[in-house]
């Protein structure tokens, strides 16, 4: 036994000691009280779900907590990664999250729910392989980045291949249908090349093919046209495709400045769907008001700062960029989740991270944590 951990520490280089500074409180410290925020939302939200589905009001609360221990046993482990560690963590994380997204197309493995088939039942456990398609892809590309970083200026070399290596990933994802996840990666793509000195010329006709692509792909489907009619004008179909949409401005509009008070809420009483999850910010800020979402928000712009000093402060090309890649996987996605509830977006289906119930998406965004703080504990002075 005492052979075995000693091999997985040599292998996956930790952290010796001396030398390295301690977690980042600055970015520990606003997860952790979104993570207890969400706990408290989620026990909020699904108190009389549970009661309703499985006679246990706190079924859900009682498992969003064991999924946040598994994800802060992770975050530790990560944490203590070297540099050297993370990147090992390439090749492992690349191969199981591809060959999760294959087996959803396995009978009797692949789970299908709401048409959409994203989900992977391995025994009593359900994962949802986009979530860690998410992670690998950055990992992923902060390594192909930082060795092409001399020709990460020639389209040809740098962005082209990027392109080719994300596109087949991107065709899956659509295939589930998973549009929300097929957005997320493609704009942590164009972030990565960004940071990686890949040219804005560049950059912009192939962001202006991606995005020709995706308008088509949104209004290829009716579903995801009928979406963006809604978002336009939601109270034309106030009791149809636009319920959940005019729900989430009641629950907004009814918190006002401070919030009708925890628990007063009544969006989430069957009214407003996905209360729990994609949505969970509308009852923030029923409950606590303007002076709540506010709250949240700045508590993802000081781990979005934090990151981003940690990047730009980082000599390692492939450190930087995983830094650059980790926080924009965290902040974008808190924006785009956001940005849904208040109506400036169409809805993706994007979970708020450290904040709404879920299983493989909270582990993966405490996971990502635990590397960023891995990459902040690196010696101040290099």
């Amino acid at each position: 036994m005492r052979s075995a951990v000693t091999y997985l520490k040599s292998w996956f280089g930790r952290f010796e000691a001396v030398g390295y500074r301690r977690p980042d409180p600055w970015l520990w410290l606003p997860a952790a009280a979104l993570l207890l925020l969400g706990l408290l939302m989620v026990l909020n939200t699904t108190y009389f779900l549970g009661l309703e589905k499985t006679g246990d009001a706190f079924h859900f609360f009682k498992q969003h907590l064991a999924r946040i221990i598994a994800g802060a046993i992770v975050m530790i482990l990560l944490s203590q990664f070297s540099l050297t560690g993370l990147r090992r963590l390439v090749v492992p994380l690349t191969v199981i999250s591809l060959v999760m997204l294959l087996m959803v197309y396995v009978p009797h493995l692949g789970q299908v729910r709401g048409g959409a088939r994203r989900w992977l039942k391995l025994g009593p456990v359900v994962l949802e392989p986009s979530e860690f398609v998410k992670l690998a892809l950055v990992f992923l590309l902060a390594d192909f980045f930082s060795r092409r970083a001399d020709r990460m200026k020639s389209f040809q070399h740098g962005a082209l291949p990027a392109f080719m290596m994300v596109g087949p990933i991107a065709l899956l994802l659509l295939k589930q249908p998973d549009f929300g996840s097929t957005v997320m990666i493609s704009v942590i793509l164009f972030v990565m090349m960004y940071a990686a000195g890949a040219e804005l010329k560049h950059l912009g006709i192939a962001g202006s093919g991606a995005l020709c692509l995706l308008v088509f792909q949104a209004f290829a489907k009716s579903y995801r046209m009928k979406r963006m009619t809604t978002f336009l004008d939601p109270w034309i179909v106030a009791r149809g495709a636009g319920f959940q949409l005019v729900q989430s401005f009641i629950a907004l509009g009814a918190g006002g400045k401070w919030g009708v008070g925890l628990g007063a809420g009544r969006q989430k009483m069957f009214y407003l769907p996905q209360s729990h999850t994609d949505f969970i910010f509308a009852v923030v800020g029923e409950e606590f008001g303007i002076a709540g979402a506010v709250a949240v928000m700045l508590m993802f712009c000081v781990i979005l700062f934090r990151g981003m000093r940690i990047a730009h402060e980082e000599p390692d090309g492939f450190a930087s960029l995983l830094a650059v890649g980790l926080t924009s996987l965290l902040s974008l996605q808190a924006l785009i989740n956001m940005s849904v509830v208040i109506g400036m977006i169409p809805t993706k289906g994007l979970p708020l991270p450290f904040l709404s119930y879920g299983g493989t998406a909270i582990v993966m965004s405490m996971a990502a944590l635990g590397a960023l703080l891995a990459l902040g504990r690196r010696p101040a002075v290099r």
